[in-house]
C-alpha cells in the first residue's frame, strides 16, 4: 500500500512539473512586431503594442525597453480584457514645444482601466523649461492649460510603481475619479523655479494610497482637491516645493466635500509650507474638509510648517471680506518636530462665520532656525485643543483684518 501512495505522490509531482506555468504575454515595442528604435518617436509603436495588449484574454505587458524615445503623445484607454502593465525601462521624452500636442492639457494618459500596473524604473520627461517661463497661471486665473506629464482617469484596482517623472510642463501627475489605487517608489522632481509642477494632484477620488516616494518641484509635492476621500500618505520626502496640501478647496460652484485624509512619516525640507489646508475666500458655494490628520512628520528648514489658510488667494484678485464657505473639522496635528525657518510656526487661520472645529494640536516640537530665537503662533476663528511639548508654543490670536492674504 505505501508503494502505491509513493507511485501516485511520484506521479503527480511529475505532472504538475510538466504544466506549464500561467505568464504575461510580452509586447514589446521594439520587437519586429512594432518596430520602435531608440532615438526615434515611439508613438504609433506603443499605440500599437497596447491596442494589442488590451484585447489579449490573459495578462498582457507592454515594454518599453532600455534607451531614450520620444513620444509625441499617447493615450491608453481601456477597458482591457485581462490585467495590464506597462513597464518603461527606457526614458520617454516629450516635445519641447506644448503646442505639438493635440490635447493641451495631457501628453500621456491612462483611462478606463481595471487592473493597471505602470512600472519598470524608467522616466517619463516632460522637457518642460521652456513651458516654465511661458507659464503665467501664477497671476493670471484664465491662463492657457499646459499639458500634465501623467493623466490618471477612471483608473482602478491599479498600481503606479518605480517611475520617475522628470520636468513636467504643469502637473507632473494628475488622478482623477480613481479607485483602489496606489501610488510608490515614485521619484517626481523638477526644480524649485518651475511653476504650477504639483507633484501629484488628486481630485474626485477615493482609496488613494501614496507611499515610499520622493518628490521635489515648484510647487506642491502632493495637493488634495475636493471630492476625495480615504487619501493615504506615508513615507514620502518633500522638497523642495510648497508642502504637502489639502486644497486649494472653495473656487469653484458645488464643490464637494473632502473626508478622511491621513499623511504620516514624512518628511519635508526647505519648503515653503509643511503641512497645508487652504481655501479660497469668497466661496460660490458650501462644502466640507473633515477628518484630516498629520501624524510623524518631520520639518527641515520650513517656512510655514504648521499651516490652515482660509485666506489663500494666489492671484492676489480675490476679495478678501466675503469669507470662505468650506467648513473645517476635525484636524489634528501630532508629534511634529523639527525647524522653522520663519518665527511663525503655526498659522490657524479659519473664516468668519463657519470657524474651525475640533482642531488638536498633540506634541509639536519645533525650533526657529536652530534656536535662533522663540517661535510664535497665530489663530484666527479657531480654538485648537492644545496638549504635550505644544503647551510651550501657546496660540496667540489676531484678528482677520490683520492678516495679509496668501498668495502661494
Amino acid at each position: 500500500m505505501a508503494m502505491k501512495l509513493s507511485f501516485l505522490a511520484m506521479l503527480l509531482c511529475l505532472l504538475l512539473a510538466s504544466t506549464p506555468k500561467a505568464h504575461a504575454s510580452v509586447f514589446d515595442v521594439t520587437s519586429a512586431t512594432y518596430g520602435a528604435k531608440p532615438g526615434s518617436d515611439v508613438s504609433t509603436a506603443l499605440a500599437k503594442a497596447w491596442s494589442d495588449a488590451c484585447a489579449s484574454p490573459s495578462a498582457s505587458k507592454v515594454v518599453v525597453p532600455s534607451g531614450t524615445y520620444k513620444l509625441k503623445e499617447a493615450t491608453f484607454r481601456g477597458p482591457c480584457k485581462a490585467p495590464i502593465e506597462m513597464q518603461v525601462q527606457g526614458t520617454l521624452q516629450a516635445p519641447v514645444d506644448a503646442g505639438q500636442l493635440t490635447r493641451p492639457d495631457t501628453w500621456v494618459g491612462f483611462q478606463y482601466i481595471d487592473m493597471l500596473t505602470l512600472s519598470g524604473g524608467g522616466t517619463f520627461d516632460g522637457q518642460g523649461a521652456l513651458s516654465w517661463n511661458q507659464n503665467d497661471c501664477h497671476k493670471n486665473k484664465n491662463c492657457k492649460p499646459l499639458p500634465v506629464n501623467l493623466r490618471f482617469e477612471f483608473l482602478t484596482n491599479s498600481k503606479v510603481q518605480d517611475i520617475t517623472s522628470l520636468n513636467s510642463k504643469f502637473f507632473h501627475m494628475h488622478v482623477f475619479r480613481c479607485n483602489h489605487t496606489t501610488f510608490q517608489q515614485l521619484t517626481i522632481t523638477a526644480p524649485d523655479e518651475s511653476r504650477n509642477t504639483d507633484g501629484i494632484h488628486i481630485g474626485a477620488s477615493t482609496a488613494i494610497n501614496i507611499t515610499h516616494s520622493k518628490i521635489g518641484t515648484g510647487d506642491d509635492c502632493i495637493s488634495i482637491g475636493d471630492d476625495s476621500h480615504e487619501i493615504t500618505v506615508t513615507d514620502v520626502t518633500c522638497g523642495p516645493g510648497h508642502g504637502i496640501s489639502i486644497g486649494s478647496l472653495g473656487k469653484y460652484k458645488e464643490e464637494k466635500d473632502v473626508t478622511g485624509i491621513i499623511v504620516k512619516n514624512c518628511t519635508l525640507a526647505n519648503t515653503e509650507n509643511g503641512v497645508r489646508i487652504k481655501t479660497f475666500p469668497d466661496s460660490p458655494s458650501p462644502s466640507t474638509a473633515s477628518g484630516i490628520h498629520y501624524e510623524d512628520i518631520i520639518m527641515v528648514n520650513v517656512s510655514n510648517p504648521i499651516l490652515i489658510d482660509q485666506l489663500y488667494c494666489p492671484y492676489t484678485q480675490c476679495e478678501q471680506k466675503p469669507p470662505s464657505k468650506v467648513k473645517i473639522s476635525n484636524v489634528s496635528f501630532k508629534n511634529i518636530k523639527g525647524s522653522s525657518f520663519t518665527p511663525l510656526a503655526v498659522k490657524l487661520v479659519c473664516t468668519t462665520g463657519i470657524p474651525c472645529e475640533n482642531v488638536e494640536l498633540t506634541d509639536i516640537d519645533l525650533t526657529y532656525g536652530g534656536d535662533k530665537g522663540p517661535l510664535t503662533s497665530m489663530c484666527s476663528n479657531v480654538k485648537p485643543t492644545i496638549t504635550g511639548v505644544t503647551k510651550a508654543l501657546g496660540c496667540a490670536t489676531s484678528s482677520l483684518a490683520a492678516l495679509p492674504l496668501s498668495k502661494k
